[in-house]
């Protein structure tokens, strides 16, 4: 006799076919204030996640709470009253009591809807930061979870919104139910049990009912360490296949670079490549010789000598007759990475002989002359209408330039290369358009570079369909920064005093107006008058110049090029100056309101200084910093290593979602964090590796990563 199979468990997609209103403890105000939440069917449900838990058993009273810190308790209302305050702003006052009767008065302001949340004799755990009032312990806009009658040690507390009228009490009962109905059936694991093994992991049905239940807070542990597990795993197989994919069916342009001509230009340097320089230029070289589409990650730490690794790519395009284009952010960029691969061409040619505005020649012996053109809006129509037709006859080799290059009537002939430089500030569309840009014969590599170093966490997670190459360390010759944060009035003098010495010696510095966000026009209006009062008092004597982002390109060149002559002692700027700036005479940087900068901006403002054979300063002024900002400015006086720094900002300042929402529009990880979770990355990484390299995700696997992660996101993966 034929044994009857029992239904198949619930998978994923089985989950988020099943609506809310299916639960008995479902009810229509509940389903509609878990729709304002996001949740819509039982597969959000079970994936909402507790925010925190209470125990019980060492419930905090509030007589062992300290004053001045963030606690947590769980009380009981007593009374409340709703008041008008003296500034009209609406006032809820609420006493409350804990479990041995001690009372703690709360105070909402701007918050009129706790009169009709909270209620006599109902409980609610409080988070917020314990003061004292008139000789009473006081609570100012606590965060409040109604948790109702629980009992038991622990129990979850859920994220909740003031639009959503429903409990965490009551989104516990509605996820008890649904784990209980999925009991008979059980809940689908799609990751091997062998991989499960490997890292120790518990299956999903487990996790699932230990997140939202525990017994302990070693279960509430376990639980998370699997289910991150998972979340980590499906982006990480998606990134993989997608770059095997695109391996697989782009084609692509087999280089054939010209390794002797490149050791020759390299001998002819004026500088010897850091050993990082060189494996990084290895790497992309045989990366140019597959014949699938190069997509690069070039990681240089600030001063580390990007621009001298993107030319000898560049180079090994064009040797082979292939055209290759450097897009950067901002004209004043474009316009600095143009100087610098111009006079690296300059140095190099064999003749010696002078070469005219937009064009460069290599004398290597048998390469023809290398044509080397600027792209930018300021370019006038009869310059701009030479450069776009020698770009789609071949006679321009090598162009830099902004967005324009990526603008309406900009065709090249035969492009072999894209290097695109800050590549965070573009959008995924415009990075994407400038890729396919080559003509017939396949599609360009692209060489995208950062001088923002990224975690290795977020590396593998953001940019994880594609290789990834670090310069780690700085060239020989440059003498370094001291950082030192100033923030007291009294200790402001000794900085001036010591930006004048260093212009008396001869040297030149910078000074950075404090980050204003409302607008370009209004940071710029701070710039004005920030010139203005330094030209009066701290800088009387010297000579000052004003750069800032509404400046006009025709205003903006010129007085660069003169502090790079020397002929300014000090250039008063905005962040225009934060990348790709490079005067090697400038010693000082003067970062005004630096608590307003985070520390990745902060490091690279600091590199614009010290990167010649004279010592740099780096003076970060902030009066009355706030806690957080004070740990930003000490870790920078701390280290100068950028990629140490990169991690204590993830710390800090947390990852917010891995992919920007702004171009995504959602959302893509509920419960992992880079920063948690750092050593779950590479394990998941490696997971998915084997997974890709293999069989492939199986069908259940598969099924979920086409469910969980929209085609926003596998667009962004595949356009980044």
């Amino acid at each position: 006799m034929t044994a009857v199979e029992g239904p198949a468990a619930l998978s994923w997609r089985d989950l988020a076919r099943i609506g809310l209103e299916r639960l008995d403890s479902a009810n229509p105000r509940r389903v509609s204030a878990l729709a304002e939440l996001g949740v819509e069917h039982v597969g959000d449900l079970l994936t909402y996640y507790p925010r925190r838990y209470l125990d019980r058993s060492r419930e905090a009273v509030v007589g062992e709470l300290q004053v001045g810190e963030d606690a947590m308790v769980l009380a009981t209302v007593e009374t409340v009253r709703a008041a008008a305050g003296r500034t009209r702003r609406a006032r809820v006052e609420v006493r409350v009591s804990d479990r041995e009767g001690v009372p703690l008065r709360c105070v909402f302001f701007n918050q009129p809807w706790r009169a009709k949340q909270l209620r006599p004799e109902m409980q609610a755990v409080l988070y917020g930061r314990l003061d004292v009032y008139r000789g009473a312990l006081q609570m100012t806009n606590p965060v409040v979870d109604l948790v109702g009658n629980r009992t038991g040690g622990i129990f979850a507390v859920y994220p909740l919104s003031a639009k959503a009228a429903i409990g965490t009490w009551e989104i516990a009962d509605m996820v008890a139910e649904a784990l209980r109905r999925c009991e008979r059936r059980g809940i689908a694991d799609p990751v091997p049990a062998g991989l499960l093994a490997e890292h120790r992991l518990c299956g999903r049905s487990e996790a699932l009912r230990l997140i939202h239940n525990p017994e302990s807070s070693a279960d509430a542990r376990r639980a998370r360490k699997r289910l991150v597990f998972d979340e980590l795993l499906r982006m990480q197989v998606v990134l993989i296949r997608r770059k095997r994919e695109r391996q697989r069916a782009c084609e692509g342009i087999a280089h054939e670079p010209d390794r002797e001509l490149l050791e020759r230009f390299e001998r002819r340097l004026p500088f010897e490549l850091t050993a990082a320089q060189s494996r990084t230029v290895e790497e992309i070289l045989t990366d140019l010789s597959e014949p699938w589409p190069m997509h690069r990650l070039l990681q240089g730490e600030v001063g580390s000598g990007k621009t001298v690794v993107a030319l000898m790519a560049m180079l090994a395009v064009v040797c082979g007759g292939r055209q290759a284009a450097l897009m950067a952010p901002t004209e004043v960029l474009a316009e600095q990475h143009y100087l610098e691969l111009s006079e690296l061409l300059r140095e190099l040619d064999g003749a010696g002989s002078g070469l005219g505005a937009g064009a460069g020649r290599l004398g290597l012996g048998g390469l023809p002359p290398v044509s080397l053109e600027l792209l930018t809006g300021r370019i006038r129509a009869k310059a701009r209408e030479r450069i776009l037709t020698g770009l789609a006859t071949g006679d321009v080799h090598m162009v830099v330039g902004t967005h324009a290059l990526i603008s309406e009537g900009v065709a090249f002939d035969s492009l072999g290369l894209a290097v695109v430089d800050e590549q965070h500030r573009f959008g995924v569309e415009q990075r994407a358009a400038l890729g396919a840009r080559g003509a017939s014969g396949g599609l360009p590599d692209v060489l995208v570079m950062t001088a923002t170093p990224i975690p290795r966490t977020a590396a593998m997670t953001v940019y994880g369909d594609l290789d990834v190459s670090r310069l780690d360390e700085l060239p020989t010759g440059r003498a370094g920064v001291t950082t030192a944060a100033v923030t007291e009035s009294l200790q402001q003098p000794a900085v001036w005093e010591r930006l004048r010495t260093e212009v008396a010696a001869g040297r030149q510095a910078y000074v950075v107006c404090p980050l204003i966000e409302e607008s370009d026009k209004v940071e710029a209006a701070g710039a004005e008058a920030t010139y203005e009062e330094l030209r009066a008092g701290e800088l009387a004597g010297l000579r000052v110049g004003l750069l800032h982002g509404r400046l006009p390109a025709s205003a903006r060149e010129p007085l660069m090029a003169s502090f790079r002559r020397g002929e300014l002692d000090v250039l008063v700027a905005t962040t225009v100056i934060e990348v790709g700036v490079d005067v090697a005479n400038a010693t000082v940087m003067v970062i005004l309101g630096a608590d307003r900068f985070g520390i990745a901006q902060l490091h690279q403002l600091r590199g614009r200084v010290g990167r010649g054979s004279q010592p740099g300063w780096c003076f970060l002024v902030s009066e009355n910093p706030s806690p957080l900002a004070q740990s930003r400015l000490q870790a920078l006086v701390d280290s100068s290593d950028g990629f140490e720094l990169s991690e204590i900002d993830l710390d800090l300042r947390g990852e917010g979602t891995i992919m920007d929402s702004r171009q995504t529009g959602r959302s893509d990880l509920k419960l992992a964090s880079l920063r948690r979770d750092r050593d779950w990355v590479p394990k998941a990484r490696r997971a998915a590796e084997a997974i890709v390299a293999g069989d492939g995700p199986g069908p259940a696997l598969a099924d979920e990563i086409e469910l969980l992660l929209s085609d926003a996101d596998v667009d962004y993966f595949d356009k980044s």
